[in-house]
C-alpha cells in the first residue's frame, strides 16, 4: 500500500509539473513566478539530467514578470538539455537567478566541454549546430527568438573544457522594457 501511495504521489507531481511547464492554452502574456517555471521545467527533464548531472539552484530574490511562462519554459528547457548534452561523463549544472536594471535573470552554467570562439559567434545563428546531421542539438537560435520576443537578451561565455554558461535578462514590465527606452533616446 505504501508504494502505491507513493506511486500516485509521483504521477501526481509529475502531472502537475506537466501542466506547470505547458500552461495549456496560456500563450498569452501575464505576470508568471519564473522560480515556478524553472522548478516545473527541472522536474520535466530530470530524467535526461540525472545520469549527466547534479542541478545546483542558487535563487535570488525575483519579482513575477509579464512574459508568455511557456515559452520561457521552453527557452529554459532547452538550456538545461543541451548543458546535460554538453557534460560528457558527470558534471553539475548550476541555474542561477537574480534582479538587474529593472529586469530579472537567469543563467544556466554547465561543467561540460566547452565552446570554441567561432562556436560562440555562431552560437545564435539560424540552423547553426555542432552535431552531425540527424543528431542536432536543441535549437539555441529558437531560445534567442523566444527572448528577443520578449525584449531580453540572452549571452553566451564558454572556454573548450571549461563548460559553458548563458545568461539571459528579461524586463519585469513589457510596457516598460529597457529595449522601449533604448528606442526612446
Amino acid at each position: 500500500m505504501n508504494e502505491s501511495e507513493e506511486g500516485v504521489i509521483r504521477v501526481k507531481k509529475i502531472v502537475q509539473d506537466l501542466k506547470d511547464f505547458s500552461h495549456a492554452g496560456e500563450d498569452e502574456w501575464q505576470w508568471a513566478d519564473i522560480h515556478q517555471g524553472i522548478d516545473s521545467t527541472l522536474n520535466i527533464v530530470h530524467n535526461e539530467v540525472k545520469y549527466k548531472a547534479e542541478v545546483i539552484k542558487e535563487y535570488g530574490d525575483l519579482p513575477r514578470i509579464e512574459c508568455i511562462i511557456v515559452q520561457l519554459n521552453q527557452v529554459i528547457m532547452n538550456m538545461l538539455v543541451n548543458a546535460a548534452h554538453s557534460i560528457e561523463e558527470r558534471g553539475t549544472i548550476t541555474v542561477r537567478t537574480g534582479t538587474e536594471r529593472e529586469g530579472v535573470w537567469v543563467e544556466i552554467e554547465d561543467t561540460g566541454k566547452g565552446m570554441d570562439e567561432e562556436t560562440q559567434r555562431r552560437i545564435f545563428d539560424p540552423f547553426y549546430t555542432t552535431k552531425p546531421v540527424g543528431k542536432g542539438r536543441v535549437s539555441v537560435f529558437r531560445s534567442y527568438s523566444i527572448i528577443q520576443k520578449h525584449n531580453g537578451t540572452i549571452s553566451v561565455e564558454s572556454e573548450l573544457g571549461s563548460g559553458t554558461k548563458f545568461r539571459i535578462w528579461l524586463p519585469e514590465s513589457q510596457s516598460e522594457s529597457e529595449a522601449d527606452a533604448i528606442m526612446a533616446d
